[in-house]
């Protein structure tokens, strides 16, 4: 994407940090803090695609509800269109909602089982636009479910009624009835079969340029990550690894944890996949209470070395296409 336009969502330094109180420790002992996001920075561009990955608990889904708020973050700056949103009003966060919207990783469990779809999808219109008549929601609701599709002969069923795709296709369509400019995806397909995976993904595709929306992709699967950004942030412990343009980073990743986990995608051909070396890491995830001290990868990195100890690395500019935070990189 190109840098001269504007971007939408300019997120700096943003950190989400958790007190946590020891029940089993003495009552006068102080809380720990758990670094969930320390630090995170990026741009993101209207129709652009934002994929991020790493490890569970490295902070994916923590960083989403603090863009959007529903965790009001630590410190940092969120700037949408202009306008600094960080330690915003609750008013100002319901405004913005118009435009923000998100996607959740259980299809079944972000729908209310007492709500019929068409209640389901048209919630948010009646959140925010109290003045539209029922029956104009409702037209709303059956051209969206269609767009998704779903049927008319389904709007008045339970979420209980539908399968795991068709749940999620009810939740894009609850995101997308406010014709949002960004949706945050947190793992949408993680519950899926491959098959169905494929389908959602290439609806989220075609929906992104119908309605030129911008889409932060939050997910495990490298190779569905691949399929569906533009560019794509690694994150390990709450920090930022490597942002790069998605051709670079899959050619050629310049952080060493982006390399392990590149490693580690199968390969159709299987005698390419037998052959193929797989860059292990060795050693336990550490404990986000307990970080390493400067990178925090080094304790799992094959080519620390005693600086990685004493620097913490700042994502910094390698190629035009890719920034790495790693000292050696």
């Amino acid at each position: 994407m190109s840098d001269e336009r504007k971007p939408i969502l300019s997120v700096r330094g943003l950190k989400m940090h958790f007190r946590i109180k020891d029940d089993k420790g003495w009552p006068w002992m102080p809380a720990r803090s758990l670094k969930a996001v320390d630090g995170i920075a990026f741009d993101l561009y209207a129709g652009e695609t934002l994929g991020v990955v790493g490890e569970s608990g490295c902070g994916k889904s923590t960083l989403a509800r603090a863009i959007l708020n529903l965790h009001p973050a630590t410190a940092g700056s969120i700037v949408w269109m202009g306008k600094e949103m960080a330690g915003a009003s609750a008013q100002d966060w319901l405004d913005v909602r118009k435009d923000v919207q998100m996607i959740f990783q259980d299809p079944l469990a972000s729908l209310n089982p007492r709500m019929t779809v068409a209640q389901i999808i048209g919630e948010p219109l009646r959140t925010h636009h109290p003045e539209m008549s029922p029956e104009a929601v409702m037209v709303k609701v059956r051209a969206i479910m269609q767009r998704v599709g779903l049927t008319e002969q389904q709007i008045n069923r339970y979420p209980h009624e539908f399968s795991g795709g068709q749940c999620q296709r009810i939740g894009i369509a609850r995101a997308l009835i406010m014709q949002p400019k960004l949706i945050v995806c947190d793992e949408p397909v993680s519950a899926l079969d491959v098959s169905i995976q494929a389908q959602i993904i290439n609806l989220l595709k075609e929906l992104q340029q119908e309605f030129g929306l911008a889409l932060i992709f939050i997910a495990h699967d490298l190779a569905v990550v691949r399929h569906i950004s533009h560019r794509i942030m690694v994150m390990y412990l709450g920090h930022a690894m490597e942002l790069a343009q998605k051709t670079a980073l899959y050619t050629d990743p310049r952080h060493p944890y982006t390399q392990a986990l590149l490693s580690a995608i199968p390969i159709p051909d299987p005698e390419l996949e037998r052959n193929k070396v797989v860059q292990l890491l060795h050693g336990d995830l550490p404990s986000p209470m307990n970080p390493p001290s400067g990178c925090v990868f080094r304790t799992r990195c094959p080519l620390a070395t005693e600086r990685c100890a004493r620097e913490l690395p700042q994502l910094r500019e390698l190629t035009t296409q890719t920034r790495a935070a790693c000292l050696l990189a």
